[in-house]
């Protein structure tokens, strides 16, 4: 649940009275000064956010942040919409417990879902209106200051279908299709959970997700893997001891990438096409040993730039975007994964998610001793924990609670 302890970054926020907010950084570096402590903002609050502008340290660039990481370089976080995705007629559901109904019969949630907004970048979306807008804003929101040849290399190389969405509604011509979102909080330790998470239809893992030893809590099916670069490869470091030393691979899964900057982009081109890493942070990594030695196009799905704007901008605009640290921030890789299933899926489970008493539980479900949940400042975990509990009471979503 929370980022990994192969890199830290420095002590960033201390908030009076309430829990520690840290930034991972490398060791030694100089501690920032704290800014005011501040409460959690309100799910539902409206009023524009300013980012603030800034760079990043070489170092941080090496953690995969990138150098201008606001959403609109400066520009107040709104969500208009995609030009080149316009709302549509309504496709015709056959689950009638479809979580699209409850959405639209919800006077908060009604207002916020935009389910014409596309959930997966793929080569038929890179045009140059689309390249125009997004090189205004900055990685995960867009492509300022990307390479655009790096940027359509890649992206040609979706050109399938597939790449368009994350199952194919046809084969569920009778039923609802149900999805689990495995997050990886202390809270599954012991839960029994295994058989219930198996059951559903698509299975959705992120970063360290150990199952060895585990799999009566946490189950053993993987439908979708989700991460980034960094995190992925942090992962593996930080949690190696635990038993995650390999990423979840198997025929019928399928790798979905969030595009937190340029090193995602390099690494899925290169995975792709079964060569080495030619250029950048990652140069010389074998993808063949993270994704298997048959990975293809047909394996990967890459979230869409205007799809976690979308995300943030309508259901995770936390305070720290008003902070200096606020170009920082974009939402945790649990809280893309559970939105990506809430935008595709007929009914959504989640579990090991951070929930009103997190702090009776470890950080992780495999730590063999108890440690405590550690906030980090590029994430707003107390605002997702609002919205988690928000869509669960709504009847929009099952939260795993115990």
């Amino acid at each position: 649940m929370g980022a990994s302890r192969g890199a830290r970054l420095c002590l960033l926020l201390l908030l009076a009275g309430g829990p520690l907010w840290v930034l991972r950084c490398r060791l030694g570096r100089p501690t920032p000064t704290a800014p005011k402590s501040r409460t959690a903002p309100s799910l539902l609050r409206q009023e524009m956010l300013q980012l603030v502008p800034g760079g990043l340290s070489q170092d941080a660039g090496r953690h995969g942040l990138s150098r201008d990481s606001s959403m609109n370089r400066g520009k107040p976080l709104t969500y208009s919409g995609s030009r080149e995705a316009k709302p549509t007629k309504d496709q015709p559901r056959l689950c009638s417990q479809s979580l699209t109904l409850k959405v639209k019969a919800d006077p908060r949630f009604g207002q916020l879902f935009r389910f014409h907004i596309p959930v997966l970048m793929w080569g038929q979306h890179f045009t140059p209106e689309t390249w125009d807008r997004l090189k205004e804003r900055s990685a995960p929101y867009g492509w300022h200051g990307l390479p655009y040849t790096a940027i359509a290399s890649t992206l040609h190389l979706l050109n399938n279908s597939v790449n368009s969405r994350l199952f194919d509604r046809a084969g569920f011509p009778e039923g609802c299709v149900r999805c689990a979102v495995v997050g990886n909080g202390g809270i599954l330790n012991g839960s029994r959970q295994g058989k219930e998470i198996d059951a559903h239809d698509f299975v959705f893992r992120l970063n360290g997700a150990v199952i060895k030893d585990f799999e009566d809590d946490v189950g053993t099916k993987t439908s979708f893997y989700g991460f980034t670069v960094n995190t992925m490869k942090n992962s593996l470091i930080a949690y190696r001891e635990y038993g995650f030393t390999q990423i979840p691979q198997s025929k019928d899964l399928r790798y979905i990438l969030i595009p937190s900057d340029m090193r995602d982009y390099v690494m899925l081109k290169s995975a792709i096409l079964g060569s080495s890493v030619q250029e950048g942070y990652d140069k010389g990594d074998e993808p063949r040993t993270y994704f298997g030695p048959e990975a293809s196009a047909r394996k990967f799905r890459l979230l869409h730039p205007d799809f976690i704007h979308y995300l943030t901008a309508q259901f995770l605009r936390s305070e720290i975007i008003n902070t200096q640290y606020g170009y920082l921030y974009m939402p945790s890789t649990g809280a893309l994964m559970l939105l990506t299933a809430l935008h595709t899926c007929d009914q959504v489970s989640a579990y090991g998610f951070i929930t009103d008493n997190y702090r009776k539980f470890s950080d992780h479900y495999y730590e063999r001793e108890k440690k405590p949940l550690v906030f980090y400042a590029n994430h707003d975990m107390l605002l997702e924990a609002k919205l988690w509990k928000s869509l669960h009471r709504a009847g929009i979503m099952k939260l795993y609670q115990r």
